[in-house]
């Protein structure tokens, strides 16, 4: 038998070690409780994101105005997108000189970044694919609709399309890795942007119906049955209204519809991305992710950018690969609780990446942080302002960047929650420790400026149980009374209440309130127009 000499077994023993402390020391993603952390720079970190304009980092030059806005609103995170078309502008030859050039300034700012890799696929389209794929398709093939109509959008069903993206996916995670993996200002990637079928439910490219007359894959059959009973309703029903099938094509096991044809292209949507995914994290084993554009319940499959990565088909997406770390929300949808709901409702992390950048999106962000306790938040096309310093959503990101140790600390462990405020949802409850909170509009108070405001504007609050009848509530806009849980005959007082911050991790009490800021000892408030961090102790009398 053949052994190995001591010192090369030494020699492997470390070598093991390093790669595996190497594994770990990268941006990852890792379990708390039941929530999930990302870990940059051997730290829990919360993204207080903003996602650039689609064109604003093709050049250094174009970015050089948004740079102070980005700090000046205490973001810690830039969305930005990677572009196929200007890193390989002939195949084969590439030029990561932007990246680089991003990188290095977001360094100089004390920034991370988390790129969008628009390769195959932006908003459906294939808009940012190379010069010499777009005129050769021969060679890299469009979808075709029921017509035989070709559109922008590479087919999911060719091989040379998978290859040239993956390629150009696998050679950026490298040089990613060489140039970035010790200081770690890359953090998480988005693999493709917006994918969805336009504008019918499927493809009819020859190779998409040829596939569609194939036998359903057996990965994907093995998964819907080992996950039966996990299933979301709306894939479930689909399954279950044809008997629940499990040998045939797709129209023999799903139905002949439009959800079938949406599910058949969520399967190669998937299959494509997870592969692109993959051969990344073959280079470099950063978090990566896709994301989705919402549809609206009344349109059907191809009136929206159906087989995305949406809650309805997620186990599909779920089943074609592992490669894909989570599936997040674009958000030009009012529904932001309801979608949100959705995309969690399997156990997996939130992350917002984009969101519409109106007067909601900051108290949005702080409410997804603290209910949904979320790896981080993102407005789009975030260097629109015009004074950076006066933005609302600077001002809730300085609250996030001084409570992300205690968020931290605290997560997965049902501690944290966040309460979303308007006129028509003016009141919301919180159980948390030993205590009913009821949080209610600022604006409910009747000697309010704005209570006879036609329109209110939104509020939000993070709330932290840190102690037995202690907890750090933050936010602006809120007013909060509280109760026993248990006692119902009790009564719920306040034993102290600090305004505050936190100063290189600690607590600095800046103003104890009481009397009139308490409300005599009813209530807890934080005005509208105000964004405050307040520490509460109650007791319980009878």
């Amino acid at each position: 038998m053949f052994t190995f000499p001591k010192n090369t077994i030494v020699f492997l023993f470390f070598a093991f070690l390093q790669f595996g402390y190497a594994q770990e020391k990268i941006p990852h993603l890792q379990k708390k409780g039941n929530k999930t952390q990302l870990i940059v720079n051997d730290k829990p970190f919360i993204i207080r994101g903003g996602e650039l304009g689609n064109s604003s980092a093709t050049t250094m030059e174009s970015m050089e105005p948004i740079w102070e806005k980005l700090t000046n609103m205490n973001l810690n995170t830039v969305l930005t997108p990677v572009y196929w078309e200007l890193i390989e502008k002939e195949e084969g030859n590439f030029d990561f000189s932007l990246v680089d050039n991003l990188i290095l300034r977001a360094r100089k700012e004390n920034l991370k970044l988390v790129f969008l890799w628009f390769g195959s696929w932006k908003n459906s389209m294939s808009s940012h694919a190379p010069e010499w794929v777009k005129l050769n398709q021969k060679k890299y093939p469009r979808i075709k609709d029921d017509k035989n109509k070709s559109h922008e959008i590479l087919t999911p069903f060719s091989e040379e399309n998978l290859q040239a993206d993956l390629k150009a996916f696998q050679k950026l995670m490298s040089h990613i890795k060489d140039f970035d993996q010790k200081e770690q200002t890359v953090i998480m990637v988005q693999v493709e942007n917006e994918i969805g079928m336009l504008p019918i439910a499927r493809d009819y490219y020859p190779l998409a119906n040829e596939a569609f007359k194939k036998e359903v894959p057996k990965e994907f059959i093995q998964y819907l049955q080992k996950n039966k009973e996990k299933l979301v309703p709306e894939f479930s029903a689909i399954w279950k209204k044809n008997g629940f099938k499990t040998t045939g094509n797709w129209e023999e096991i799903f139905g002949k519809s439009l959800q079938t044809d949406e599910v058949f292209m969520a399967w190669y949507f998937s299959k494509f991305t997870n592969t692109i995914a993959k051969a990344g994290k073959d280079a470099y084993p950063i978090p990566m992710f896709v994301n989705a554009a919402l549809n609206a319940p009344e349109k059907k499959p191809g009136e929206y950018p159906s087989a995305g990565p949406l809650p309805h088909v997620m186990d599909v997406w779920k089943a074609a690969g592992n490669s894909i770390d989570f599936l997040s929300p674009d958000f030009y949808n009012p529904s932001f609780k309801q979608w949100n709901d959705l995309f969690t409702r399997q156990g997996d992390p939130l992350f917002i990446p984009e969101h519409r950048f109106d007067e909601t999106a900051p108290f949005k962000g702080l409410y997804a942080i603290g209910h949904y306790e979320a790896i981080g938040f993102s407005p789009f096309s975030i260097e629109s302002v015009t004074d950076a310093k006066k933005e609302p959503l600077g001002k809730i990101y300085d609250l996030v960047q001084q409570l992300t140790p205690t968020i931290e600390a605290n997560k997965g462990q049902g501690k944290i929650d966040g309460v979303l405020l308007d006129k028509e949802n003016n009141t919301q409850i919180v159980n948390l420790g030993n205590y009913e909170f009821t949080f209610k509009h600022d604006y409910t108070l009747n000697w309010s400026d704005g209570a006879k405001a036609e329109t209110w504007p939104a509020s939000s609050a993070i709330i932290i149980e840190i102690a037995p009848n202690e907890f750090y509530i933050a936010g602006s806009g809120i007013v909060v009374t509280f109760k026993p849980l248990k006692n119902k005959n009790g009564n719920a007082g306040i034993l102290k209440t600090d305004q505050g911050k936190f100063e290189n991790e600690k607590w600095r009490t800046i103003r104890h309130f009481n009397g009139d800021q308490t409300h005599q000892g009813r209530h807890l408030r934080i005005s509208a127009g105000d964004y405050e961090i307040q520490k509460i102790k109650l007791y319980i009398y009878d």
